[in-house]
């Protein structure tokens, strides 16, 4: 009987506490709470001195090493066709303009002969445009037979461009098509080169097959520099910057921040942030790495502090901090949060007290006071 007494009486010394509490805040601002030591001593609030972060940069967060997307180029069949052999492999560095895959293709038959067609065309249409314009100078002919010739040798010219620009687009070079003009040898094999200088990533075929125009053959890219893109938490995210250093683990040259996402993924609530970093050839796309993100700021300071001085209201975050009148309250931005410590920036100094417990209380008080209780 004692007991539950004793209980009851402690509790209404809390409640009234409390209540006294809230009847001095009329005279205070919606930042400043006013308490006296009794009032503080009776709603249990302990304190403890933030701390400076003993890094500039965030916790390890995981990453993975991609290719950028500019950097990266699909080689395709220019025409339908059977692989007849290949000229490089898997890993293999390749310059631009490099044989890469030879090709049998009838459909490149077609072409050349469809072109040497219009090329002869086109002579015979300009030969009768000649001749039909000394014609026409010795009166020979009417205007009307040199305006129809002319229509003819556009059309012509016209036709073998367009020939010309789908064995371009077959992939036959300038020389070979030079010589198909010069020679008229058609041939039955094609050879796709390497549209830019970089590295064999992928190759998804092998001498024999049959593929369709614009089938995928192999991928090239360039190596240096490489995409590290982080899943950071959305609740931390605010602090990280573009520009930011970026650092992964193993590795010593640092990247920075190119991308923040402005869209958070809703299965792990996490933000990609981009970066990009020179590669010397130690990193390789497709690995796993563990990046810490620079987040020093010169306007701010970063403070370490326990995980329980924290207060949030909605997505506002803050600490209470000790003041000669009772607490204040200082708006603070999470940068990195573990189980025991959070890295906040802050206005604060290493001589702040920041409340650590009862802050509850201290939550209710500050609720209390912005409803006009």
């Amino acid at each position: 009987m004692q007991l539950i007494f004793r209980s009851i009486l402690s509790g209404a010394l809390v409640a009234a506490t409390v209540v006294t509490a809230l009847a001095t805040l009329a005279s205070a601002t919606e930042q400043e709470l006013m308490l006296n030591p009794e009032q503080i001593h009776s709603l249990g609030i302990r304190t403890a001195h933030p701390v400076p972060s003993p890094t500039d940069q965030t916790v390890p967060f995981s990453a993975a090493i991609v290719i950028p997307t500019p950097h990266l180029w699909v080689v395709s069949t220019p025409i339908a066709g059977m692989v007849t052999s290949l000229a490089a492999a898997r890993g293999e560095q390749v310059l631009r303009g490099q044989p890469l895959v030879t090709m049998e293709s009838p459909a490149f038959v077609s072409l050349q002969r469809d072109y040497l067609h219009a090329l002869a065309q086109d002579a015979l249409q300009n030969l009768q445009l000649r001749r039909n314009r000394e014609l026409l100078a010795g009166r020979a002919v009417p205007q009307r037979v040199v305006e129809a010739s002319e229509t003819e040798a556009r059309q012509a010219d016209i036709a073998l461009t367009e020939r010309r620009q789908m064995l371009r687009l077959s992939g036959m070079s300038e020389a070979a098509l030079a010589r198909l003009t010069d020679e008229a040898a058609i041939s039955p094999s094609l050879t796709v080169v390497a549209p830019e200088s970089g590295t064999i990533v992928d190759f998804t075929i092998s001498p024999g097959v049959r593929l369709e125009q614009s089938s995928p053959l192999l991928k090239i890219a360039r190596l240096s520099p490489l995409w590290v893109e982080i899943a950071v938490p959305a609740t931390t995210v605010g602090a990280v910057k573009v520009g930011a250093r970026v650092d992964v683990e193993g590795y010593d040259t640092p990247g920075k921040v190119v991308l923040v996402s402005a869209t958070t993924d809703p299965a792990t609530q996490t933000v990609l942030v981009r970066a990009e970093i020179a590669n010397d050839g130690t990193l390789r796309p497709g690995q796993a790495a563990s990046a810490r993100i620079g987040y020093a700021s010169q306007a701010e300071s970063a403070w370490q502090i326990p995980a329980g001085a924290m207060a949030r209201r909605g997505e506002t975050a803050s600490v209470f901090v000790a003041t000669e009148a009772g607490f204040r309250i200082v708006p603070v931005k999470v940068i990195a949060e573990d189980q025991d410590h959070l890295h906040v920036f802050g206005a604060l100094t290493s001589e702040d007290a920041l409340a650590v417990s009862g802050l509850s209380a201290l939550r209710g008080m500050l609720l209390g006071l912005g409803s006009g209780e």
